[in-house]
């Protein structure tokens, strides 16, 4: 596969930068397979492709960013520039990557946490070799942990997606799902800090322009969609939603991720919560695969009928499975009522 090796846009991620990572997480990071879903495929009149970052050790794409961040610092300033260790503050999926990537390097990792934070969350990240700090009570205050770690014990952020190593790393399905399938039409993917969206973007626009990116985002509290109207970052609140992976801001000093989703992004929709809840249903059902409402997202643009992918070769980006089966009992709750209503 030729890599074109550009001027270096103003956000940071190359095609080059997305192929180093590559190289720096094989590995570390499972590769996870595109299966062809027939019954997707018969459903939409398209070839539907589902890449299954779900398989990742840590049950989400989080692990690429975050591996090939610490693994590139080891590479450019040497190990001992990270002596101190690299730290987040996380409950979620980030948090469980920082604290992965950072013991399979060798790198010591203070993930921190409110005290509101459930004891098997706390476990989950203290049981991938990572340092728990109990602040607070509540994720800001965690936050400011995390800052005082970085000015005076000299530790390393991590970002959950704004930085160009965490984008170029996540960037690496893209260079997998054109391998698996050079043809491929149109990639949709879950949109919300736009790490994710944009590596996949960077790396399908490098090979093949002509292929689509379509970021699908929450119906409310979508970040990206409301600083990509402003043209600049902005605050949005934020909404309960069972796609909670895609909720909070981008960062009102967002150097990276809101030019990289405009460069890269062709089209754009938001879903409802009962689509959602419904999507999560039928990967269960149909797909024997259990999926995050963040996950589920591009399914629910499908059926929603906001994207027209007939005759199309269509991937699905199912990013993570980090859903509790209290929180897929409330989809397939919410799935039913929207379909009882429906029938009325």
């Amino acid at each position: 596969m030729k890599v074109d090796s550009p001027p270096c846009p103003s956000h940071g991620v190359t095609l080059d930068e997305i192929f180093k990572a590559r190289g720096r997480i094989a590995g570390q990071v499972t590769r996870t397979p595109l299966v062809l879903s027939r019954a997707l495929s018969e459903r939409f009149d398209a070839e539907v492709y589902l890449k299954l970052e779900t398989l990742q050790p840590t049950g989400a794409f989080k692990l690429r960013g975050a591996t090939n961040m610490i693994a590139a610092l080891i590479e450019r300033h040497g190990r001992e520039a990270l002596a101190q260790g690299v730290t987040t503050a996380s409950t979620g999926n980030h948090g469980r990557a920082v604290a992965y990537a950072a013991s399979s390097l060798g790198v010591p990792a203070v993930i921190c946490l409110s005290r509101l934070v459930p004891a098997n969350k706390v476990a989950a990240i203290e049981a991938l070799g990572a340092e728990v700090r109990r602040v607070g009570a509540s994720q800001d205050e965690a936050f400011e942990e995390v800052a005082r770690l970085v000015q005076e014990e000299g530790m390393t952020l991590i970002p959950p997606f704004d930085d160009p190593l965490i984008a170029a790393g996540q960037g690496t399905i893209g260079i997998e799902i054109l391998e698996d399938l050079p043809q491929v039409d149109r990639v949709i993917v879950g949109l919300s800090g736009g790490g994710l969206l944009g590596g996949i973007g960077a790396a399908l626009k490098g090979v093949r322009p002509q292929a689509r990116i379509s970021g699908v985002s929450l119906s409310a509290g979508a970040a990206m969609c409301e600083s990509l109207k402003a043209g600049k970052p902005v605050a949005v609140e934020e909404v309960e939603s069972l796609g909670d992976s895609l909720g909070g801001g981008i960062g009102l000093d967002n150097r990276c991720t809101l030019a990289l989703v405009e460069a890269v992004m062709d089209d754009h929709c938001q879903v409802s919560e009962g689509a959602i809840a419904q999507a999560m249903v039928d990967m269960l059902e149909s797909e024997k695969l259990l999926v995050e409402g963040a996950a589920a997202v591009g399914l629910a643009a499908l059926a929603e009928g906001h994207l027209e992918v007939k005759g199309e070769r269509v991937v699905l980006v199912l990013s993570g499975n980090g859903v509790s089966l209290d929180t897929l009992d409330q989809a397939r709750r919410l799935a039913a009522d929207c379909a009882s209503q429906g029938r009325r």
